[in-house]
């Protein structure tokens, strides 16, 4: 049988031994909360890959853990399973219970025919309302107070993502208006700021992440009702800074301190930081979100600097008073913001000069400029994985974001059925780009591909693509002045009533305005060009980009790895909202390998981890390398592990991820690793 989240195309095939009937269950039985629940009768579930699993008592008690290699055997009793899978599983069961696992199986044994009960929860997340503004600051500063009212709790638990709920809408209007129930939650903790737009943006993710009420005040500063104050302009990091340090701390000290509540798990961050600190976790756990930030901004930042996670997002806004509507959608993904630099205007991007090789443009596009009036701008530099851009101008290696965008997820339809791929191939010399890529999308066992490949098309037949449903749209072929080339003319987006496509890659010369428009009639997200490309190069780039998203990378840090690995140049960015995935990922985050021979006769393997939207900021990864039982904070480089050969064979066959291996990107299913 298969769980399936629809709005958040996720899916959890779970195999029995014998055919069974679920019949609907009470959604309160399983002390977490769950969307939905069933219950069968069996003897035995196997799951299709190893995934972290808790065995809790009905109180939530943590009994034990199961990962790679586990066999846990208890006796008769009332038991509560945590499957930490794309989708959030709980199972209940009353009886004994036997957990075996190896590398790619893991299997539940209860005896007995008995009934077990399912309950699920999706990660998906919806704004549970709207507040209004005006473009008064102090109104603003009232709308951003509300964030905090979506956070499901106001322990330190809300360090992870499922605790952390969708901030409300924000909507311009005549007047402020915060509906009953969306008030700021009494936390004992508000930023006072001068009544200014940037840096109120700036305050948006850490006002929603402590649940403070953003106020007016002569100086920036964090206060709280005890009497501490902490002034949020820093000498040398100033007031964006300090803002950043803020966050990054006090999420990093949250993870810290949940260790002692219900997820008492070896943290490897714990473990590096508490011996050079003079603070009792298990007191600091039980003390109430205000003494909490307090004893966690004392500890100076230099102490865990090296030992926080590298930030996923970090968005550079401008101070148009529009923006305050995308702000939500941003805070969402606890991105970092700032505002742009002085000078961040930039040069067009240049294409390298193709040898050997075509342009995909037409020859009467080339050597023309981007038709928009748009310029091109850079945004704030900073160590996040991924960065963004919101206001006008069309941003250098950035992801020009674009509220439809998040509109048009939010109104995703539903659906239970597997993954549609579309492509489309209008040219012919184009066509290895996915003639020879049956790896590109599919192969997934656990995951269900229904891939439609299409070429040469005339107007009215791209057009009936482009309105017909798909989760993604891998476009190859002509775009001249934001029009496809098709068979019998060309076609203008404009003239597309009701696009369908959820998500695309549109690999074509100046595909960018092409991009605007899918989003603005319908799509969520893509990845479009700005220049020339030439097709020897685009060739690689869109076989890579294809198989990296079909490993679950979003379109964003799908990106981000091709440019770092120097495949493409700043040609290629992302728009709309560039967080969203096609395909789930296995381990739940998925991480780049990065691989060097040692001296002594082993390896040194690198992890760099990837958050998505469902494993966010705070998020836990534990790699199945060894006997490696620690948890590590995701995101970023996650550590180094010395490998022996067989322990890396053996790891690398779990899944197809991509490695670096002597600066070159390959995928961990085409190297011969018995001769490593």
């Amino acid at each position: 049988m298969t769980i399936v989240d629809p709005i958040h195309r996720r899916q959890f095939p779970i195999r029995t031994p014998t055919s069974v009937s679920p019949l609907p269950a009470d959604d309160d039985q399983f002390y977490f909360p769950v969307d939905n629940a069933a219950e069968i009768r069996t003897d035995k579930l196997v799951l299709p890959y190893i995934v972290i699993t808790h065995v809790r008592s009905l109180d939530g008690t943590v009994l034990a853990e199961a990962g790679e290699f586990s066999y846990e055997q208890f006796p008769e009793g009332e038991y509560l399973v945590e499957l930490n899978a794309p989708i959030r599983i709980y199972l209940r069961v009353a009886g004994e219970l036997t957990i075996a696992s190896s590398t790619d199986r893991m299997e539940f044994d209860f005896g007995t025919e008995t009934v077990v009960r399912i309950g699920a929860r999706s990660y998906h997340e919806h704004p549970e309302g709207t507040v209004t503004t005006t473009a008064e600051p102090a109104d603003v500063m009232a709308a951003v107070s509300a964030f905090g009212s979506s956070l499901k709790t106001l322990s330190c638990e809300r360090s992870l993502p499922s605790l952390r709920g969708h901030p409300p809408k924000i909507e311009l209007g005549d007047e402020l208006h915060v509906p009953d129930g969306l008030t700021p939650p009494e936390t004992g903790v508000r930023i006072e700021l001068p009544p200014e737009l940037p840096m109120i943006y700036s305050a948006s993710s850490l006002a929603y992440y402590l649940g403070a009420t953003v106020v007016p005040g002569e100086e920036p500063r964090l206060v709280t009702d005890r009497g501490f104050v902490h002034p949020l302009d820093h000498p040398e990091r100033g007031y964006e800074g300090e803002i950043e340090r803020v966050l990054v701390q006090s999420l990093f000290f949250d993870c810290v301190t949940r260790t002692e509540g219900l997820y008492q798990i070896p943290l490897h961050e714990r473990q590096v930081v508490e011996p050079l600190l003079d603070v009792s976790f298990e007191e600091l756990y039980e003390r109430d979100l205000a003494e909490q930030v307090e004893t966690y901004l004392d500890i100076p930042f230099d102490v865990i600097r090296e030992h926080v996670p590298t930030w996923l997002l970090s968005t550079t806004v401008t101070n148009d008073i529009a923006n305050v509507e995308t702000i939500p959608y941003l805070v969402n993904n606890l991105s970092l913001i700032s505002t742009p630099e002085e000078n961040h205007r930039r040069s067009i991007p240049k294409t390298p000069d193709p040898i050997d090789s075509f342009l995909r443009g037409t020859e009467t596009q080339r050597g023309q400029q981007q038709t928009t009036s748009d310029p091109y701008v850079a945004p704030t530099s900073t160590d996040a994985l991924e960065h963004a851009w919101l206001g006008h101008g069309m941003p250098i290696g950035a992801n020009k974001l674009i509220k439809s965008a998040f509109e048009n997820k939010l109104e995703r339809s539903s659906s239970t059925e597997g993954i549609d791929i579309t492509v489309v191939c209008n040219e012919q010399e184009m066509s290895p780009e996915f003639d020879a890529g049956d790896d590109l999308y599919g192969k997934r066992d656990e995951l269900a591909f229904d891939i439609d490949v299409h070429r040469n098309l005339s107007t009215d037949e791209l057009e009936s693509v482009l309105t017909t449903p798909t989760d993604f749209l891998h476009y190859i072929g002509h775009i001249e002045e934001g029009r496809f080339i098709c068979a019998d003319g060309e076609l203008d987006i404009e003239s597309v009533d009701d696009v369908a496509v959820d998500t695309f890659l549109l690999n074509g010369c100046r595909s960018y305005e092409p991009g605007i428009q899918l989003i603005n009639s319908g799509s969520i997200g893509g990845i479009v060009t700005y220049s020339e490309i030439a097709n020897k190069s685009a060739i690689p780039i869109g076989r890579t980009i294809a198989r990296l998203l079909n490993r679950g990378f979003s379109l964003r840090s799908a990106l981000v790895i091709v440019r770092e690995q120097q495949l493409v140049g700043n040609q290629y960015i992302v728009v709309g909202d560039g967080s969203i995935e096609i395909a789930q990922s296995e381990s739940g985050t998925p991480y780049l390998c990065h691989l060097d021979a040692d001296c002594e006769d082993g390896y040194e393997l690198r992890l760099t981890s990837y958050p998505t939207v469902d494993s966010g900021m705070g998020s836990l990864l534990t790699p199945f390398i060894n006997d490696v039982e620690t948890y590590f904070l995701n995101g970023g480089e996650v550590n180094t592990f010395h490998v022996e050969k067989e322990a890396l064979i053996q790891f690398l066959r779990l899944e197809q991820t991509p490695i670096i291996i002597d600066g070159e990107l390959t995928w961990s299913t085409e190297l011969n690793l018995e001769s490593l």
